[in-house]
């Protein structure tokens, strides 16, 4: 089967009156952009130059990350990094990589670089954080994006937990080592799948999943779409990154990728010692030789600067140990002058990181053109072959039913002690050996291996067994499988019921501990009881779910007390040591060594079975008791997002982008909390996507927060409420159903292209609904965001009738309308929508929150408020259906309570308004007091989750 993506295709001489700027820049309504040029290289600067204007935070903040100046304007929180940066040479080793690339991949990223460079002075003008911070966008160098590539990747493969069992085998014995290493989710993982077209719908293979990485704000991946007339891809790009790595559809060919979980870093061991003239020795197979050492100034905002020395060794740069100098060095020799103590600082070890960029000069950057204008699985596989860092499981299918399941990059043959701790460097053993890489496994999705045309890859012991030593829990690919081929006729729509499926698979063992427990009191039995009924589903509105985390938690925190651990808990625990930089931290810190790794730890190995049952009956009966005292609340209400962010405080919406969401760290729905530690999530789905090989058009995306990173824009978060729910924006492929964006110098307020100019308005029934509800008996009604200059001769139509008099719009011009909603349009805390009702417009319906609005002034704002305002199109005031208000206002507040974070909903009509009111009272609204605005006086009404049931 193939698709039909001619009509989708750029002609062959795109329109070029833009002058300079020589592309086109459409958007769809979700302010995603959709670029089109002449040709490749004007795409790729044309790529470059509209992610300066969505993303030029971001990208400065990827800039200093890279060069490890973050420091000169965040402070000291960001020295650890930058220190951490500049001993590894990220940046010089993105240089190398850059001089190693293919001359037409240099001019490809070059021209990318030229796009970021022209559009940052205009992005910077509409991010906030420039002024916040008094910085100024800084220049890119070509090699700058694989900088960004690197260090966005360093720690991918999280080499710092060899630490951690370096650590382990120390204090608790060689035996011990692995006894954390239970593929628990310490590092970053992802879901994937495919399937053949014998399970779909349409006879065509679908390709889906969602990247599970740290959520960051700006979102780490950027919907985009990318034409000439090589190639036409939609994908999920890396702001900073030219074309798209990851995940991509080119109307042909489509592939995702997964995180292998192979160890390809090593930590050696070094012996290090300061010569006569202030140089530095280093201890290899054939004995001392000068490594090389230059001192570098990390410039800090509020403190003074920070030195630190760059080492680098045979094996690789040093990131771990500060060598001795002066009294100190001397102190480390012995009477004779000989070097006693060789291979310790004043402080702790030295160690040093090989990574295959540092050693090889290659980063994958080759593939990234190639897989622009990949047509087959064919070319895709081809392609990969030259793919480095890192390394990817990757799945991949063809408009022609073909696919590919396989490993891509690059794995270094060394002993397997390598994989495991760190390695004494001048030991040849552990060398790797030079210009050898491990064969990367592959295996067949077409059924005949046994698969049923499925195929699943999510970080678990499967395909790259081979390379690595941890992998996740086998629990999301088991339960993806087993979703999936529990039917066939699968629909791009259907994979919301994979995406985010909530069952907790890894609850087993301790809740079969507590099926057991002995002596429990009358409260731990009930405790007992419910959980054991419980469907093991972490869904956001429930109880049960938050009972489980607490017990959870509380049998991490027995475990991190029990004498067993004594040596890495408490007052041992590794994180405490001054012998790691604090950047290692996360990897060194116990009690979330034992939460992931809590069902092994139950299980087999630390334990004896009778002591395991006592300490759950422990638990239980705390957490019982305490449930007693208070009671549990929806997991959703406690489960909440804390994404990352370079600067906090600026954001004027904050709140708004910790939602509250179901799952947890073993579920699909992987929101991956920290047991023991914190409810809050920090890594989850960065993004979702499935990939339709029938139809292009039919594929779906979403991120957590939306297109442009810019505070305030309309595309900031508006994809938020639909990530929350798991559901998908559509890919819009057909250029008429776009937005023709016009591009020039302006410093009006920061919007998305604040010179905007549409030539077809998209009609209200084709625009992605924020909420959509089938009603029985009545139809089904969507909420579509107001477009201004769309909506506003309807607009007018409607508050300029007498029937709207309360509106108090009576005498306005169509122009002061479309004014009007421009500026609610502007406001990150106000939204209007219209209504559809089975397609046509049926009502304005308006949504703020009160402590940003004028109505705030007039009473007491409570957390959780929610204001509205509503009003209903001609047919109500015609007469024309009976409980036809009503009906619409049930969608409304469902939309409003879609989200746990709105606890009651505020309305303020006109206090002559009899109608209105007594409308209000019918559904449930609580009347409260009038209240004087400039514009009326209103009766205030509120409208609780526990009026409706849904507390």
């Amino acid at each position: 089967m193939t698709a039909d993506v001619d009509s989708e295709r750029p002609g062959e001489r795109p329109d070029r009156a833009q002058g300079a700027v020589g592309y086109e820049l459409f958007r769809d309504d979700w302010g995603i952009p959709h670029l089109r040029a002449a040709d490749a290289l004007a795409l790729a600067r044309a790529q470059g130059h509209a992610t300066a204007l969505d993303r030029a935070w971001q990208l400065e903040t990827e800039r200093h990350r890279v060069l490890g100046t973050s420091a000169s304007h965040l402070g000291a929180e960001a020295v650890d990094w930058d220190r951490f940066v500049r001993r590894a040479r990220i940046a010089d080793t993105a240089r190398r990589c850059f001089d190693h690339l293919a001359p037409e991949t240099a001019a490809w990223v070059t021209a990318y670089v030229d796009g970021v460079n022209e559009g940052l002075a205009e992005g910077a003008e509409r991010a906030p954080e420039f002024a916040a911070v008094g910085l100024a966008p800084g220049r890119w160098e070509p090699w700058t994006p694989l900088g960004v590539w690197l260090s966005t990747h360093i720690l991918f493969a999280g080499f710092p937990t060899k630490l951690w069992r370096e650590e382990v085998a120390r204090r608790l014995g060689e035996d011990r080592m692995t006894l954390f290493a239970t593929d628990g989710p310490g590092t970053a993982g992802s879901n994937g799948w495919l399937l053949t077209g014998a399970r779909t719908a349409t006879g065509a293979p679908l390709v889906a999943g969602d990247p599970h990485r740290f959520i960051e704000n700006p979102g780490v991946y950027q919907q985009i779409r990318l034409a000439c007339p090589e190639f036409d891809v939609v994908g999920l790009a890396v702001p900073g990154i030219p074309g798209i790595a990851h995940f991509g559809h080119t109307g042909h060919v489509a592939w995702a990728i997964t995180n292998a979980m192979a160890d390809y870093q090593d930590l050696y061991r070094e012996r290090l010692h300061r010569t006569p003239d202030g140089g530095v020795e280093a201890l290899g197979p054939d004995g001392w030789y000068r490594a090389h050492a230059h001192t570098e100034t990390i410039e800090v905002a509020g403190a003074e600067p920070e030195r630190v020395e760059v080492i680098e060794t045979d094996r690789g740069p040093v990131i771990i140990g500060d060598v001795a100098d002066g009294e100190a060095a001397r102190a480390l020799l012995s009477a004779d002058g000989t070097r006693s103590r060789p291979g310790e600082a004043a402080d702790g070890p030295f160690i040093s990181l090989r990574y295959p960029p540092r050693v090889t000069g290659e980063l994958g950057f080759d593939v990234l053109p190639a897989l622009l204008r990949a047509r087959t699985v064919g070319d895709v596989d081809t392609a990969l072959d030259r793919w480095v860092e890192p390394v990817n499981v990757v799945l991949a299918a063809d408009t022609a039913g073909d696919t590919l399941h396989r490993v891509a990059g690059y794995v270094p043959v060394r002993p397997y002690a390598n994989r495991l701790r760190v390695v004494p460097a001048e030991d040849p053993a552990y060398a790797w050996r030079e210009g050898e890489a491990v064969p990367l496994p592959r295996t067949e999705v077409d059924g005949s291996d046994g698969s049923g045309g499925i195929a699943v890859m999510a970080n678990e012991r499967g395909l790259a067994a081979p390379l690595g030593v941890e992998f996740a829990p086998p629990h999301r690919a088991r339960r993806i499988r087993e979703l999936l081929g529990a039917g066939t006729g699968w629909t791009p729509d259907a994979q919301a019921a994979v995406h985010t499926d909530t069952r907790l698979a890894s609850s087993r063992r301790l809740l079969s501990l507590l099926a057991w427990a002995p002596g429990l009191g009358p409260a731990a039995e009930r405790l007992r009881d419910r959980l054991l009924r419980w469907d093991r589903h972490m869904d956001a509105d429930s109880t049960d779910a938050t009972l489980y985390a607490r017990l959870r938690t509380d049998v991490v925190h027995r475990l991190a007390a029990h004498p067993a651990l004594k040596g890495v808990t408490g007052e041992d625990d590794p994180w405490r040591s001054a012998a790691y930089p604090a950047l290692f931290r996360p990897w060194l810190a116990a009690v979330p060594r034992i939460g992931y790794a809590l069902e092994s730890l139950l299980t087999v190995g630390l334990l004896p079975y009778e002591d395991r049952l006592a300490l759950v009956a422990a638990s239980a009966e705390a957490v019982a008791a305490a449930a007693e005292e208070t009671p549990p609340a929806p997991w959703g209400e406690l489960h909440r997002l804390s994404p990352w962010q370079a600067l906090p405080g600026v954001t004027p919406d904050e709140e708004a982008i910790r939602p509250g969401v179901a799952g947890d760290h073993d579920c699909v729905l992987s929101t991956s909390s920290v047991p023991g530690v914190t409810d809050l999530f920090a890594r989850g789905p960065a993004a979702r996507y499935v990939w339709d090989l029938a139809r292009r058009e039919d594929s779906r995306w979403a991120v957590p927060f939306g297109a442009s990173g810019i505070p305030g824009s309309a595309h900031h978060r508006d994809q938020t409420p639909l990530w929350v729910r798991g559901e998908l924006a559509p890919v819009v492929t057909d250029w008429n159903l776009l937005h023709r964006t016009t591009l020039h110098r302006t410093t009006h307020h920061p919007e998305e292209n604040p010179a905007m100019t549409t030539d077809e308005p998209i009609a209200p029934a084709l625009r992605p609904a924020v909420h959509e509800q089938k009603i029985e008996g009545f139809g089904t009604v969507r909420l579509v965001p107001v477009v201004p200059a769309a909506d506003a001769e309807l607009l007018h139509g409607w508050v300029t009738e007498e029937r709207s008099r309360f509106w108090g719009m009576a005498d306005h011009t169509r122009e002061q309308v479309r004014e009007i909603y421009e500026f609610v349009d502007s406001l990150p805390t106000h939204h209007a929508y219209l209504a559809l009702l089975d397609g046509v417009p049926a009502a304005l319906f308006q949504t703020y929150e009160p402590d940003a609005d004028p109505v705030g002034e007039c009473y007491d704002v409570q957390p959780g408020d929610f204001g509205v305002h509503l009003l209903i199109g001609p047919a109500e005031g015609e007469g024309e259906v009976k409980g036809y208000t009503e009906a619409l206002l049930t969608a409304f507040i469902a939309y409003v309570f879609s989200d746990p974070a709105h606890l009651r909903v505020i309305v303020e009509p006109d206090a002559r308004n009899e109608k209105a009111i007594a409308r209000m009272v019918r559904i449930g609204f609580e009347l409260g007091p009038e209240i004087q605005k400039p514009e009326k006086t209103a009766r205030l009404a509120f409208l609780t989750r526990t009026a409706l049931g849904l507390a």
